[in-house]
């Protein structure tokens, strides 16, 4: 049996309380790790995207002996440590060059895991622009058909959207729309390049949107991936009752957005359906008829004089 250890400060009791499962998660940190080995390229990609995330995650100093597919307690006590759902580690070595693993956890346990290797590194000291400020919300942008018909490259989609999404909000206003993460899938490559979005004159309300590239930029290939099964996924991704919109009988939109209602009634009689009464709209009899009734309402003029 696992023993329970109540806390005993209300320090320790606030801690807990904010580890605590809830019905809207905050937003997933990230653990950046550097393995046993690592090269020059290796670190230098660990900094700068940490320097992307500086907001949301943690970055470990000390060296880790790890081999995350053989060996994954290492990891998920990091995840317990920092409360954090993400991490990245890099290694290098003879057999797997400037490598980098992904990966997410599901209750302090290993999810997924995806390993890649860099082929080529740009840094974004090397690319002379403006930068974007740290913390801002990037909009992610997916292109290559593996990312839609290929498995593994389904859950790196999913994986790397929980990776650089950031916060939830929900409105973003268009001159905060400054930083564009593009992924590119292409034989056999993953292609990531960092965008900064510049809005100039166009001579119309609608401003003329320009993409200048700010860096860093990566040239990866797919090695190995541990991902969970199915019935584990759909179990991540189940949501509370309480956020789970009630549901409106007889209430549909059609394809233009028009909410349209639908009414039950019972069958009615119209013949004995209560109307206003309305001189002009009651039924006239006859002519004739008409003409006696007048004359017997018409009262008699008196036809005698004073003599």
């Amino acid at each position: 049996m696992q023993r329970i250890v109540k806390p005993k400060t209300q320090r320790a009791k606030r801690a807990l309380v904010k580890r605590d499962s809830k019905v809207v998660e905050n937003t997933k940190k990230c653990t950046f790790i550097r393995g046993g080995n690592t090269s020059e390229t290796i670190t230098r990609v660990l900094k700068e995207l940490y320097t992307l995330k500086k907001t949301d995650s943690n970055m470990l100093q000390r060296k880790n002996m790890l081999r995350p597919f053989e060996d994954r307690t290492q990891l998920e006590h990091f995840s317990k440590k920092f409360d954090s759902s993400l991490f990245l580690f890099g290694s290098h070595s003879k057999k797997r060059p400037n490598n980098l693993v992904f990966g997410r956890m599901f209750d302090h346990q290993v999810l997924d895991m995806v390993e890649l290797g860099v082929e080529k590194f740009t840094s974004m000291y090397e690319i002379k622009s403006a930068k974007c400020m740290s913390g801002t919300k990037p909009c992610l942008v997916f292109a290559g058909d593996a990312f839609e018909t290929e498995h593994e490259y389904k859950r790196l989609k999913n994986l790397l959207i929980d990776f650089f999404r950031g916060p939830d909000v929900k409105k973003v206003r268009l001159a905060g729309l400054e930083h564009v993460i593009s992924v590119t899938a292409v034989n056999g490559k993953v292609l990531v390049r960092n965008y900064r979005v510049q809005l100039k004159k166009s001579g119309s309300k609608t401003p003329r949107v320009e993409l200048d590239n700010i860096g860093p930029s990566l040239d990866m290939v797919l090695r190995r991936s541990h991902l969970a099964s199915l019935d584990l996924y759909k179990q991540s991704m189940k949501k509370p009752k309480v956020i789970k919109p009630k549901k409106k009988k007889n209430i549909n939109h059609d394809v233009f957005g028009t909410k349209l209602g639908r009414i039950h009634m019972e069958s009615q009689d119209l013949k004995n359906l209560q109307t206003r009464k309305v001189k002009a709209l009651k039924r006239q009899a006859a002519d004739g008829e008409d003409g006696e009734k007048e004359q017997k309402k018409k009262p008699k003029k008196d036809t005698t004089t004073a003599e």
